[in-house]
């Protein structure tokens, strides 16, 4: 993310600002801003004496601005970093006094997870004006796994399409618990190496064979013997595989589709743009178009809402996790 590799380089050059307010819905990013200036901004020596943290539920607004207020001590600057601070919401815009005239010596470091100050606050425009706003924004899905390859490719890592796949799918859009779960490759798969669906499988423990993945492509496939195979493994293990993310996923395959067979261009460059999708995927949809005409695609996307519904308990009749599962291999081949 450019703004955040923005932010670490003035950083590093000792370009400091007197605060840092990191807001937003993706706390990953905001995590990792407050851990760098903590071992970054004052040497190990120095921050005995001028480096603290707060904690939200436990402080105020007047505990940070008198801590901040604060001279360093045989150190150029101090670091206050506040965590949790969104446990403040309803006082936040108490700060303003503060942060209009900041100690320059100070940098406050401000981490307001899941929420965002507002832009018609006399706050927001003054932490503009005098230290740095940082929004971090949740990834949708389809660019996750853009962000898995960046990551790796940075540690020198590699990773299959179907692999980074299978973490988007088990982990959904949280970017510290893939990082976690990366972490854990890191540790076993040598470097220059492209991680595979059997490492995610060996290291993570998600099955490169029995996933939800592995059921969208057999069902686009028309493969009855695979696509059952899956189901009955769900049907076993329900709580690794919940019938409302599995219909989820392909209702978002089968609405996709839908748009596949509206396009004029279905050149794999074309399809992956239109659709947001890797170009690795877009034989899946080739395949899947040939196997489901336009008319029975909308007839699936339909019956797939009212699965949803019925594993929402609605008009369910306390069906099971395996007739539910079963009843969707039903309607859809």
């Amino acid at each position: 993310m450019d703004a955040v590799k923005a932010i670490v380089n003035d950083i590093k050059q000792k370009n400091l600002k007197p605060i840092y307010f990191l807001m937003g819905d993706e706390p990953y990013y905001i995590d990792k801003i407050s851990d760098f200036i903590a071992v970054t901004v004052l040497t190990e020596e120095e921050r005995s004496f001028n480096q603290m943290a707060l904690y939200g539920k436990e402080t105020s607004i007047d505990d940070i601005v008198s801590n901040a207020k604060r001279f360093p001590m045989m150190a150029e600057h101090q670091v206050i970093i506040v965590k949790e601070a969104q446990e403040l919401s309803r006082t936040i815009e108490n700060l303003i006094s503060y942060v209009e005239n900041p100690q320059p010596t100070t940098v406050l470091v401000v981490c307001y997870k899941y929420k965002k100050l507002d832009k018609r606050k006399k706050l927001y425009k003054a932490v503009q004006k005098n230290g740095v706003l940082f929004e971090s924004k949740k990834l949708y899905e389809n660019q996750v796994a853009d962000w898995i390859r960046k990551v790796l490719n940075g540690k020198k890592y590699q990773i299959s399409p179907k692999a980074s796949a299978l973490l988007v799918e088990f982990l959904g859009t949280d970017l510290s618990k893939i990082n976690n779960e990366l972490q854990k490759l890191f540790l076993v798969v040598p470097q220059g190496l492209e991680i595979t669906p059997a490492h995610i499988e060996e290291h993570i423990g998600i099955s490169k064979d029995y996933n939800n993945f592995e059921l969208k492509k057999a069902i686009g496939e028309r493969n009855v013997t695979k696509a059952s195979k899956i189901i009955n493994y769900f049907s076993q293990n329900p709580k690794d595989n919940p019938f409302v993310l599995t219909v989820t996923l392909l209702n978002s395959f089968f609405t996709q589709l839908l748009k596949y067979h509206g396009l004029q261009d279905h050149s794999p460059k074309s399809v992956a743009s239109s659709l947001g999708v890797s170009p690795y995927f877009v034989d899946e949809y080739r395949i899947a178009a040939k196997n489901y005409p336009m008319k029975k695609v909308s007839k699936i996307v339909s019956s797939l809402r009212e699965l949803d519904l019925k594993g929402k308990g609605v008009n369910a009749q306390n069906m099971s996790h395996p007739d539910l599962l079963k009843e969707l291999l039903v309607k859809i081949i």
